[in-house]
């Protein structure tokens, strides 16, 4: 059933949700292999199935012409895609556009000058641990002084915002969360705590066993904090606390504690080219078919795009205790 929209250029649900947010994993392709994001001996996608940096852009175009106003890049590692920057450009070009990225820092230090005079306006950094053995352990291959001087290089430029994102996993690093909010205070950054979504199979731990709640760790934090309530919101699904005394706001992503399907403004665009409704379901539609059968074609595009929002999900069923019903991991499907 194709759904009738109130006006050609907004994106509203069958739930009278307006999509205003678009993800998109530039690359699956990363250089560590965070335990929780993918396999250790990951399978690639060729080059074919890959969407064009040029496809993206085009696809990106259709989506602000809809009444997106923020896009987050995202991978995988994003800054890994050969030629990124090129794309990082012609979205900043875009007027009104809030224009941000998700990285794991590994290749910031050289990037975070050209990326903010490009038009990125927040980072998210990825930064689980502040000990080097288990930083290299989480992401089996990462080098934790390469990721904190890339997080100085990123402060010493001047990005509106800058983000630590911590997967807590029981068992693991749930004894740091104090030491990275500790952290995070010093440098001036927020930082948002994350339960670990079951997308993909791990045969590193049992995520049953080490799902570590919001509810934990902001009862951890508060021991040491005096965390409060921020009525803010940014657009994504964090729930932040202020810590007293600073300029630093701890966020709480709860996929599992804490639904946050109700307001969700959100789509994702995968790197081959599916349009994702939902990060926990696979409601989705094959942008890449429609703008490889149709190039050039915009108002095919945008109609495909109006025309998804009619499966887009009321929410997600993430449960840790069983396998994952969704196979696909988080580097294809973009943080």
């Amino acid at each position: 059933m194709v759904m009738t929209l109130p006006d050609d250029n907004t994106l509203i649900d069958r739930f009278g949700r307006q999509v205003t947010y678009l993800r998109v994993s530039v690359t699956d392709r990363c250089d560590f292999r965070c335990v929780y994001c993918m396999g250790e001996d990951m399978q690639f996608l060729p080059r074919a199935r890959v969407l064009s940096l040029e496809e993206m852009l085009f696809i990106c175009r259709a989506f602000t012409e809809l009444g997106v106003v923020k896009i987050r890049l995202t991978g995988g590692e994003p800054l890994v895609r050969h030629n990124v920057m090129w794309l990082v450009r012609e979205l900043g070009r875009i007027d009104g556009l809030d224009l941000n990225l998700t990285t794991n820092a590994s290749q910031l230090e050289r990037h975070a000058e050209p990326l903010r005079q490009a038009g990125i306006r927040r980072l998210n950094i990825s930064l689980d641990s502040l000990d080097p053995e288990r930083f290299r352990r989480m992401s089996r291959v990462g080098d934790l002084a390469k990721v904190l001087r890339g997080i100085d290089a990123a402060r010493a430029v001047g990005f509106e915002r800058i983000r630590l994102n911590a997967v807590v996993l029981k068992g693991i690093n749930d004894d740091e969360p104090a030491d990275l909010v500790h952290f995070a205070v010093d440098k001036g950054l927020n930082i948002a705590f994350i339960e670990e979504m079951p997308l993909g199979m791990v045969d590193s731990h049992d995520r049953a066993l080490t799902q570590c709640s919001s509810h934990e760790v902001r009862a951890q934090l508060q021991r040491q904090f005096n965390l409060l309530p921020c009525h803010d919101h940014t657009g994504g699904p964090a729930r932040y606390h202020a810590v007293a005394g600073t300029d630093t706001r701890v966020g709480f992503i709860s996929p599992h504690s804490h639904n946050f399907c109700e307001a969700c403004n959100r789509v994702r665009l995968t790197t081959e080219g599916r349009l994702l409704l939902c990060l926990g379901q696979e409601h989705s539609v094959d942008l890449k078919q429609v703008v490889r059968a149709h190039p050039g074609d915009m108002e095919r595009l945008k109609q495909a795009i109006r025309d998804s929002m009619a499966i887009k999900p009321k929410g997600h069923e993430f449960n840790p205790g069983v396998q994952p019903i969704i196979l696909r991991h988080m580097n294809i499907t973009g943080g």
